[in-house]
């Protein structure tokens, strides 16, 4: 069992890595900026205030959990490299003991058949630039990290990511996405969520990103 702190545990994702924990015995702490969205968690989730971006807010809540998982999101791309600086220097004031960092990151960075990142390809919806520019910072924030932070960049796939069903089956790749037999890269939030926490139990990926898709 891990004791897990989940940043941004109100939103689509985060809630699915919330439960999809809890329901394999973690221990398992639900943050949010504002706790009262925090009022329907599975039995045994604690519920806290957090910021990721804040240093002293996770640093009292690092001291505490073996892997922090980050699940938040917005339009203001500093969000996601404030939190990896502010979850990066709680991780290493800790030392050996400090906590692994799990990121939910972005798909845009991901590369195409062409080995061109899909941020950069033709026709790249405008209105999802700030999002994934802020996802593209974090992902070299943490390539830029010395070997005294532990952390994973797990990339859903570029398009096809949404609420659906949790089967327990996916691929993993790297830099591409893992497309289907009609070319498509795919997956639920659901999915995703147990291939989050697979990480956790059985990590792959140190220090590195990784995507998945069916």
């Amino acid at each position: 069992m891990s004791r897990i702190t989940v940043f941004g545990a109100a939103g689509k994702a985060g809630s699915r890595v919330v439960a999809e924990a809890a329901a394999r015995g973690h221990q398992v702490t639900a943050t949010a900026r504002n706790p009262d969205v925090l009022s329907a968690l599975p039995d045994g989730v604690q519920a806290a205030t957090g910021d990721a971006t804040d240093p002293d807010s996770v640093a009292t809540l690092a001291k505490d959990t073996d892997v922090i998982v980050l699940t938040i999101g917005g339009p203001d791309a500093a969000l996601y490299t404030n939190a990896v600086s502010a979850t990066a220097s709680a991780v290493r004031a800790l030392g050996p003991a400090g906590p692994r960092i799990i990121h939910m990151g972005g798909g845009a960075s991901l590369l195409d058949a062409d080995g061109v990142r899909f941020f950069d390809a033709p026709g790249f919806p405008e209105e999802f630039k700030p999002y994934a520019v802020g996802q593209i910072r974090a992902l070299d924030a943490y390539l830029a990290l010395d070997q005294s932070v532990t952390w994973t960049y797990l990339s859903p796939p570029p398009v096809h990511f949404a609420p659906g069903t949790r089967t327990g089956h996916y691929r993993t790749g790297l830099d591409h996405p893992v497309a289907d037999d009609d070319g498509q890269a795919r997956i639920s939030y659901e999915d995703y969520a147990a291939a989050l926490i697979d990480e956790i139990e059985h990590p792959r990926h140190l220090n590195q990103r990784f995507t998945v898709g069916y």
